[in-house]
């Protein structure tokens, strides 16, 4: 027998996703609106380089400072 704490996560989860999914429907989009400009897009190298490379380099500087600063006391 399923809990019933068990039942009400998995409303709770299935209710969430679904609201989700359905009040973004213009992320789906296909056709392009009046007034769209996009710019050229990113090559892999660019794509990696931006949303992996970059966010560890920040978090490996900010974890620099803060040892750097540890050390100080």
């Amino acid at each position: 027998m399923v809990n019933l704490n068990k039942k009400r996560a998995a409303a709770v989860v299935l209710g969430t996703g679904l609201l989700m999914l359905l009040s973004s429907p213009s992320a789906l989009a296909l056709t392009r609106d009046d007034g769209d400009d996009p710019g050229p897009g990113l090559s892999a190298i660019e794509t990696i380089g931006l949303f992996v490379l970059a966010p560890l380099a920040l978090f490996a500087v900010i974890a620099g400072l803060v040892v750097v600063s540890e050390r100080k006391r």
